[in-house]
């Protein structure tokens, strides 16, 4: 695992944090829980290939 992929999701993940509670307390919930809803989405994109890298390196250890 690379450090660099930590830090892009702990980059998203301030990101995020700031903007929603931004938008919380102008009265913005709606857009605030789309917010974090968009958030999760760009991390499982980041995550993606880690996670098929994963799946492969199980599937070479079990033989299957």
């Amino acid at each position: 695992m690379n450090v660099d992929l930590i830090f892009k999701v702990a980059g998203v993940g301030i990101v995020v944090a700031v903007l929603n509670q931004l938008l919380i307390r102008s009265g913005r919930e709606e857009q605030a829980l789309l917010t974090t809803i968009a958030g999760l989405i760009v991390v499982l994109y980041v995550l993606t290939s880690e996670i098929g890298n994963l799946f492969e390196s199980i599937k070479q250890i079990f033989d299957l």
